[in-house]
């Protein structure tokens, strides 16, 4: 019997551009939060800065991430621009003890983003101690044919990171509400707190689990550093 697994969204203070010092806070975080799998908000790792250089996953300002994920065993699915053959995508992530690597890229891109990143060509699900994991960033998540693509892929939880505005707070419960209805799985969504760039001199926080039955599991405040953990069963 697969047994349950623990998430945690994350909405650490992120500083722009600032790679080495923002992998040192999602360490710091990764070994606060004692859990499997921790998930990070939209470009987490750069702040919302739509100019910032890309991370190859192999980018040693990394190390202390990898670092706290080999001392808890756990999984970090970090956000940031990764290089792409042409122009970057906007990606994610996922970081282990043995290093990092990228796992998703962003497909439904908004705003500005296209002037600067290439569309992510598929859903990805990981697999992790017997879960399928479904990854998404910002609007994937309020686009119905991704959800479905990505639990058509066997998912049993839709993880995401989002940048939102402070008024939109609302808006990843609703959008999560919406899957868990349609697809009956569970659904993490780490968001953004604090000020960034790309226009949000406040963003919304709020990050939060909830259940296949559209029960919230738990919900952060708006302020950065909060964490909200679960137990996927």
């Amino acid at each position: 019997m697969r047994t349950p697994l623990s998430v945690a969204v994350a909405q650490p203070r992120s500083r722009s551009h600032d790679v080495a010092g923002n992998a040192r806070v999602h360490a710091a975080t990764v070994r606060a939060a004692g859990t499997r799998v921790v998930v990070f908000p939209e470009l987490s790792l750069t702040g919302y800065e739509l100019d910032a250089a890309p991370v190859p996953a192999d980018d040693e300002r990394l190390a202390p991430l990898v670092a706290a994920c080999a001392e808890t065993g756990s999984l970090a699915l970090a956000g940031a621009p990764v290089p792409g053959p042409a122009r970057p995508y906007l990606g994610v992530l996922a970081v282990d003890g043995r290093g990092a690597r990228v796992a998703y890229r962003k497909m439904w891109l908004g705003g500005a983003e296209p002037q600067r990143f290439t569309a992510g060509p598929e859903p990805t699900v990981l697999e992790l101690d017997g879960w399928r994991l479904g990854l998404a960033v910002c609007r994937d998540t309020g686009i119905p044919a991704h959800a479905a693509a990505t639990v058509a892929r066997g998912a049993d939880a839709y993880l995401a990171g989002v940048v939102e505005a402070a008024a939109d707070v609302e808006v990843p419960a609703q959008r999560a509400r919406l899957i868990t209805a349609a697809h009956r799985v569970w659904v993490a969504v780490a968001s953004f707190a604090g000020p960034t760039g790309g226009g949000y001199p406040a963003t919304a926080g709020g990050s939060g689990i909830w259940a296949p039955d559209g029960s919230t599991v738990g919900r952060a405040g708006a302020g950065p550093g909060e964490l909200v953990r679960a137990s996927l069963h």
